[in-house]
């Protein structure tokens, strides 16, 4: 999973709202039209179904989602998919993204859509050297070669801006996601996410890690988000769903064998082995000291605000920057406080 759905999508995604207008009401009369007190969610997502929906998984297996009354199915996504448009339109009531930055981007298009929870509290994207030529800090990237996908240069840049660095210091190499261009020795420094275990075999004890979040650049990773009508006419039904996702998740972080157990039967072609080696690392992101007081999915306005600052400083909204309250809310995370605590 890159570090960002491809941003050349947002300016296909008007058009999309505008051809699936009559499509979104019918749409959010789904969340209506079932038997009393039932509800259908289906969550859209930007990519190929994995490791990440675990949480959902487990909830689903375990009828968790049944006894809130809500029917759900997980959508795939994938390169020619944008879950974004397909829930802007109203085709889909939920949808799950892998950066946050794609939520604001999409809302400063004018796309009716806003966060309401968050699946990890920190993003695990990472750039990976060897210890051969370690950088364990931004400003070990001066004077090196720092292989980039397309759609994960913002996030470099976002970096350097940070810490002051010039686009000139740094050899900026486009590349593909495989940790080949590292292993050959074609550039010091590749990127991805740390919870992608199988990935990150290939570089062994030799790996050395530089956190994005740790270097000051927070984002949120697999943000839920959902049309704003939904929000407005039908908050009832999304905090049904957040109770049974926050339990699905709750107890895969205690129960995980048996996790990863109903994981590979819904998505038999995983590998048993690193499946259960990333649920270690993706549980450390999705679990914390905020999420140990506020719940599990809990996200933070001021973050939210800090990456809306930092996009517009690089020029990434080509209309005006957001408003964060059109963004994110907190209004179903305050209304499931007690049912996503750790207990």
């Amino acid at each position: 999973m890159s570090g960002l759905e491809n941003p050349r999508r947002r300016q296909l995604l008007q058009t999309s709202v505008v051809a699936g207008g009559l499509a979104a009401s019918g749409a959010l009369l789904s969340v209506r039209c079932l038997a009393a007190n039932r509800a259908a969610i289906n969550m859209q997502l930007g990519w190929v179904p994995g490791g990440n929906q675990v949480g959902e998984v487990v909830a689903r297996r375990l009828g968790y989602y049944e006894q809130e009354g809500i029917d759900f199915r997980i959508q795939a996504g994938g390169p020619n998919i944008d879950g974004v448009a397909i829930v802007a339109s109203g085709r889909g009531e939920v949808g799950q993204i892998s950066s946050s930055p794609s939520v604001m981007l999409a809302v400063s298009e004018g796309l009716p859509v806003k966060c309401f929870a968050v699946g990890l509290q920190q993003h695990p994207y990472a750039f990976f050297s060897l210890k051969k030529t370690p950088i364990r800090s931004p400003q070990d990237m001066i004077g090196k070669r720092i292989g980039i996908q397309a759609t994960g240069l913002v996030l470099l840049k976002a970096l350097m801006v940070r810490h002051r660095i010039a686009e000139n210091q740094v050899n900026i190499v486009p590349i593909g996601a495989d940790m080949t261009p590292l292993l050959s020795g074609r550039v010091d420094a590749v990127t991805g996410w740390q919870t992608n275990v199988s990935a990150l075999k290939a570089l062994g004890a030799d790996r050395v890690d530089l956190s994005l979040w740790d270097s000051g650049v927070r984002l949120y990773a697999l943000p839920y988000y959902a049309h704003t009508s939904t929000l407005r006419n039908h908050p009832e039904v999304l905090q049904r769903f957040l109770r049974a996702t926050a339990r699905g998740w709750l107890y895969a972080n205690k129960n995980r064998d048996q996790a990863v157990d109903l994981l590979l039967k819904d998505y038999p072609s995983l590998n048993r082995v690193d499946e259960r080696a990333s649920i270690d690392s993706l549980m450390g992101y999705a679990f914390n000291k905020d999420s140990g007081t506020q719940g599990w999915g809990t996200m933070d306005p001021a973050v939210w605000q800090e990456q809306i600052s930092l996009y517009a400083q690089l020029g990434q909204f080509r209309a005006r920057p957001p408003k964060l309250e059109d963004v994110m809310t907190l209004d179903i995370l305050q209304a499931t406080k007690s049912s996503r605590l750790m207990v």
